[in-house]
């Protein structure tokens, strides 16, 4: 193969559905390898979130925004095919930011090698953003202790399942909240949630009070939604709410009401943003953290495979309908290829 396809950023996402107006499909020459560089072949991408925020124009952010013209920005997993970087060698398992694009061709930083024994897509799931961001939110943010109460709005999404499994792991009552019964069903079926809420239903606050007797001292928010204030009206006296994404709000051009500060003030609880971003220079140790509970069979998952680059783009809107059922990936070849 000479040439490889990628997608370009070229039209900020200001809000509503995204179509294929806001990219340029293209086609690229391989270029020669230079001295100090790599060449990976990407043979998964993650699909996130956090893309929405990297697609508008906004410089005020954690990140800055995709430059328009650019490949558009994700997270993949593949295999070094030529290498002339002394750290890197041809057949290295490799992940880390790698844009939508078949081929990556760079430096190496920022790409961390995989040496664990599971499939690309188990590794996408659970060791890369996912995992990453459950584990660093979950235990340097919420600071969980043994016997306490946690939420997670998104229960059943990448970041949440795992934020669930891991605050089980670790002697917690935990409640998730979903957005169907099939995904509430999964969540306590499959993994071990002690109660989960779909937040369609109309009784939510009666069910917040079932589920959570005692109160909640942890409150880790992925999606937004009038079930926020509900929510933070049931914190428990120093609890610790972590801000990690507002799904509802990615597609909205004013933002909805958030809770009480009144509540926040009687109950002295803590609010903390959280992106990623922040803690890239800590992913060994959160690898090293995240390890035991997985190869120990705690964490389970499943995944939302797309087939070709471009299913990207229409694969975006599955976030905001909610039809998505486990980590979204796109799978970038053939297997005969």
């Amino acid at each position: 193969m000479t040439t490889f396809t990628a997608i370009n950023l070229v039209k900020h996402h200001t809000g509503g559905h995204v179509d294929n107006s806001m990219f340029n499909i293209v086609e690229k020459e391989i270029p020669n390898i230079e001295p100090g560089q790599i060449l990976v072949k990407q043979n998964y991408m993650s699909l996130d979130p956090a893309m929405f925020g990297w697609m508008t124009p906004d410089t005020n952010s954690y990140i800055p925004p995709v430059e328009l013209g650019d490949v558009m920005r994700s997270s993949g997993i593949g295999e070094v095919t030529v290498s002339n970087h002394p750290d890197f060698a041809v057949g290295d398992r490799v992940m880390g930011m790698m844009g939508w694009q078949q081929y990556y061709v760079g430096d190496g930083k920022g790409l961390n090698k995989v040496t664990a024994p599971l499939d690309d897509e188990s590794i996408l799931s659970v060791f890369a953003l996912p995992g990453l961001t459950a584990t660093q939110g979950l235990f340097n943010v919420g600071k969980p202790q043994k016997g306490e109460t946690l939420i997670v709005t998104g229960a059943a999404g990448s970041v949440g399942s795992i934020v669930g499994q891991l605050a089980k792991a670790e002697g917690l009552r935990v409640i998730g909240v979903v957005g169907s019964q099939e995904k509430a069903d999964w969540i306590v079926n499959e993994l071990g949630f002690d109660a989960a809420i779909n937040y369609k239903s109309d009784d939510l606050d009666e069910q917040l009070a079932i589920a959570a007797p005692d109160g909640i001292d942890v409150f880790f928010e992925n999606t937004g939604g009038p079930i926020q204030s509900l929510i933070i009206d049931r914190m428990n006296a120093h609890g610790r709410a972590v801000v990690c994404g507002l799904i509802s709000d990615y597609h909205s051009d004013v933002p909805a009401p958030g809770p009480s500060w009144l509540n926040v003030i009687k109950r002295r609880i803590t609010i903390q943003g959280f992106t990623m971003p922040d803690h890239f220079h800590k992913v060994p140790e959160l690898l090293e953290k995240l390890t035991p509970y997985v190869m120990a069979g705690q964490i389970k998952h499943r995944s939302h495979i797309l087939e070709g680059l471009e299913s990207a783009i229409d694969g975006l809107n599955l976030f905001s309908t909610g039809a998505n059922k486990g980590k979204l990936i796109v799978k970038l070849f053939d297997d005969e290829k």
